[in-house]
């Protein structure tokens, strides 16, 4: 089993920055990728950003890789999302989630074996 605890978010003005934080614990060593996706209210869960655990390899949706950037601490066991500029339209619950299949696209949640509870981003206009 993995464990995955997001952190960072919070209340937060428009254009400001906000690095959210995904520690993963457990049997990280059969952890292949780890994805963050969104929900915003009333809306499906969203792809937002992956990232290899062993080679660092990332990936973006295309509507947040000029703004996200993700990153990983393999130390640490912690994934970071860096989010710039924030819009209140990036407003959501982000969550992170852990893939144990090399195989899996790393673009859905399906292809994820773990997920954390979320941490809520609220931005103001």
């Amino acid at each position: 089993q993995v464990q995955l605890v997001e952190s960072g978010g919070g209340l937060v003005q428009g254009g400001a920055s906000l690095r959210l934080s995904c520690a993963a614990s457990g049997r990280t060593y059969t952890i292949y990728k780890v994805g963050w996706f969104r929900q915003a209210l009333g809306k499906e869960r969203e792809f937002v950003s992956a990232i290899s655990w062993n080679t660092g390899r990332t990936w973006y949706a295309d509507s947040v890789k000029d703004r996200f950037t993700i990153s990983r601490d393999s130390a640490k066991n912690t994934v970071y999302l860096q989010i710039a500029r924030l819009k209140p339209e990036d407003t959501a619950v982000y969550y992170c989630a852990a893939d144990s299949n090399s195989a899996g696209n790393p673009t859905l949640l399906a292809s994820y074996d773990y997920s954390g509870q979320g941490t809520q981003v609220t931005v103001s206009s």
